[in-house]
């Protein structure tokens, strides 16, 4: 992997949406008004299921600001459909064409899950709780992956979503796209991570790179089998350092570092597991830029690289609140609700932190350093 040499140089239902009004952070005189060009920045966006709408809504966000521009997006599961898509769309017709074309994945996505029987439970529905975990469906689905494997209860490998990617994306174009991607997914035999890139990435790319080895069999891509990309990098930053020009990176985070209180319940501690095991390889990638910062001299290598990073986050408490079995909740309300919590934690970040942008780091590391190791 080359390290950069410098940083310098048929008719369906609609599901209409009707975009935010412009928020008054979007009027304000932003920081690159003196640049000549737009200002580079990387995304890396994690994985979660339905979750992933809540990236939507970042991304449909932050595509209106035009004085910085997408490198590159570093992506796993949820956030790799959605960083091919956005790059896709970007190809097609610029900033508009990916918000187009994020609205149409996710809305696919609610079509495709209206005969669905992961289902609210009544209660649930009345109470406003997006949970299923009432849901008879997702009770026996969550008992069986437990005891029955994916080969048994699908034997045939179905996953509606290889369809809705075939429909949306333009792989052909996308291995062109201006946007650099990288999707990661877990090399079943090795344990070790595998990051796709453009020309590199399918459906089946996609889908390896979601593959809950509970739910789904492994994807075979080029002899090898490959499960979820979590378990390697969710999503990796390494690429995003050593091939790009951009000092920038902001994460989209989904998944919680920190949870209050000691999980309990057969589900809590699942689902606290699932958080620990699919955060590891990030930490630790943040960490190793913590130190580098604290090092007198980082060098001209990597080093340098790692050190010069400027990091950033979009996070949600509403993600927090919310539990595992809501990652299968693809109805059209939750996953609109999530794309107005992303606009909303979008926008806060921007009012927050826009002027950070090209400058200094807005996401605190050192207390990765601190903390007993």
């Amino acid at each position: 992997m080359r390290l950069k040499r410098a940083r310098r140089a048929g008719h369906a239902r609609r599901f209409p949406y009707q975009p935010a009004r412009p928020a008054l952070t979007d009027r304000r005189p932003d920081p690159a008004s003196a640049r000549q060009e737009p200002l580079l920045i990387d995304l890396a966006l994690q994985g979660g299921g339905a979750h992933g709408a809540f990236t939507w809504g970042v991304l449909d966000r932050l595509l209106q600001e035009e004085w910085f521009r997408i490198e590159a997006i570093s992506g796993t599961s949820a956030g790799a459909m959605n960083a091919a898509v956005l790059a896709d769309g970007y190809a097609a017709g610029g900033r508009e064409g990916a918000r187009a074309a994020l609205e149409t994945f996710w809305g696919r996505v609610a079509r495709s899950a209206m005969l669905s029987p992961f289902r609210r439970g009544p209660l649930d529905v009345l109470l406003g709780r997006w949970t299923l975990d009432s849901s008879p469906a997702f009770v026996a689905l969550d008992l069986a992956a437990r005891l029955v494997s994916p080969y048994d209860l699908n034997p045939g490998g179905y996953n509606p979503l290889r369809e809705i990617l075939a429909e949306t994306v333009d792989f052909d174009r996308l291995s062109r796209a201006p946007v650099k991607l990288f999707v990661t997914a877990t090399n079943v035999r090795t344990g070790r991570g595998r990051v796709f890139r453009n020309a590199e990435i399918t459906p089946d790319v996609l889908l390896a790179s979601a593959c809950l080895p509970f739910l789904f069999q492994a994807v075979e891509i080029g002899g090898e089998a490959y499960w979820d990309g979590g378990y390697a990098g969710n999503p990796t930053i390494t690429p995003l350092v050593r091939e790009c020009a951009s000092n920038d990176t902001i994460l989209v985070q989904i998944n919680p570092v920190e949870r209050a209180g000691v999980p309990r319940t057969a589900r809590e501690i699942v689902n606290r597991v699932n958080e620990v095991s699919f955060n590891a390889t990030l930490l630790k990638e943040l960490r190793m830029i913590a130190l580098l910062r604290r090092v007198v001299d980082a060098g001209s290598g990597e080093g340098a690289l790692w050190a010069a990073m400027r990091m950033h986050r979009i996070s949600s408490d509403v993600m927090t609140g919310l539990g595992y079995s809501s990652k299968l909740n693809a109805e059209w309300d939750f996953l609109r609700f999530l794309r107005d919590e992303g606009r909303r934690a979008a926008d806060t970040f921007l009012a927050r932190h826009r002027q950070d942008l090209g400058r200094r780091s807005s996401l605190e590391l050192d207390s990765l350093l601190d903390a007993p190791c």
